[in-house]
């Protein structure tokens, strides 16, 4: 690293030559202590950029301390199933989980909003909110109680919405289905439409798929779509995903470990964190497309949910909001901050992001571009 280079080379002189045997490595592998924890995600190997964004984080850890602090990521699976993350972690199985949130809204829902929740915010507005909106705080102050410290390492941007055996044309073409879907909130909305939500983790959709078990799933885009082979078993896929239009996902630390870690590693863990959480986006954003054109050559039929199924989906989620709200100030705590700045947002990208996108899309539209 150009760090350790500069250390070796910057003194010239007798004392200074003298002195570089104890300048040769970082000062903070000198002081610091050797730590070895474990962390356990809730995705498979299989899934190289939601499972691959904590091995991200943990190369950058461990380099960034000449390997003194080394993080060794397992699989779902391995330690523990993929939806008993925060559970490890909570009970001190763990030092660390990478997790999507809101697998644990049974607990809470407040949980979700950690994650995505329906008509939210997008990628940029939820690093936003997490980072300059006071998100991180409002949540870390909810996790306390499960001795859970959550820092956001990755976002897979807006997601597809999903999987069917049958075309979806109308709302009433939702009434009966069986459906995956992650957010235990999305259920709800999606319960309210006359959907039977199931949770079920990314490893068990496929048979689940195959067996008739359920009729449609959701799970993230097409790069990792494709990898889970939906597409041979539910020729219709649906856009957007309007239940994650920004999902976060959580880098979970047991808060005794996190207090008791020296400041320069938390230091350390936080910008590895956060290099993560840019990594794992620009990695969907770049494989996306190529994996969509795929699927569409291949036979997938692309569609977009009717306007109708959207407006339905908006005014559905703003019933459980009000439900939820009234009967749980935790989650109204934080979802009245999230709201608020997404009102600001939204206000905003309609003016430049919004207008640049919409002349973009129509000049690929009319293939100019």
């Amino acid at each position: 690293m150009q760090r350790r280079k500069f250390l070796r080379t910057a003194g010239v002189g007798g004392a200074t030559i003298a002195a570089a045997g104890t300048l040769a490595a970082p000062a903070i592998a000198q002081s610091m202590p050797e730590l070895k924890w474990r962390l356990t995600s809730s995705f498979p190997k299989s899934l190289d950029t939601l499972y691959g964004a904590a091995e991200f984080m943990a190369k950058v850890v461990a380099e960034a301390t000449d390997n003194k602090f080394q993080i060794h990521v397992f699989a779902a699976g391995e330690i523990v199933p993929g939806l008993q993350v925060a559970d490890a972690v909570q009970n001190g199985t763990v030092e660390m989980g990478h997790t999507a949130s809101y697998y644990y809204s049974g607990k809470d829902l407040t949980f979700a909003l950690a994650t995505a929740v329906p008509f939210g915010l997008n990628t940029r507005q939820m690093d936003a909110w997490l980072t300059q909106g006071g998100g991180e705080q409002l949540l870390n102050d909810f996790f306390k109680a499960y001795n859970i410290f959550a820092i956001a390492t990755g976002n897979t941007g807006c997601q597809m919405g999903g999987w069917f055996r049958k075309e979806i044309k109308t709302v009433d073409d939702l009434k009966g289905l069986k459906m995956r879907i992650g957010s235990v909130l999305a259920g709800q909305v999606m319960n309210k439409l006359g959907v039977v939500p199931q949770q079920i983790a990314g490893g068990d959709i496929y048979p689940a798929l195959e067996k008739g078990t359920i009729d449609a799933a959701e799970w993230v885009g097409p790069y990792d779509d494709q990898k889970l082979g939906f597409n041979k078993i539910a020729p219709n896929y649906y856009y957007p995903g309007w239940w994650e239009g920004g999902p976060s996902i959580h880098t979970f630390i047991a808060l005794d470990k996190w207090n008791a870690l020296p400041k320069p590693y938390q230091a350390i863990v936080r910008a590895a964190c956060a290099e993560a959480n840019t990594w794992m986006t620009t990695k969907y954003d770049a494989q996306n497309p190529k994996a969509l054109r795929e699927l569409v050559a291949g036979g997938t039929k692309l569609a977009p949910f009717s306007a109708a199924i959207m407006e339905a989906s908006f005014n559905a989620a703003n019933e459980v909001y009000a439900e939820t709200n009234a009967k749980n100030p935790a989650f109204k705590k934080v979802y009245d901050s999230m709201t608020a700045f997404r009102k600001e947002e939204v206000l905003w990208f309609r003016v430049a992001e919004d207008t640049f996108d919409n002349f973009m899309a129509r000049q690929s539209a009319a293939n100019k571009i």
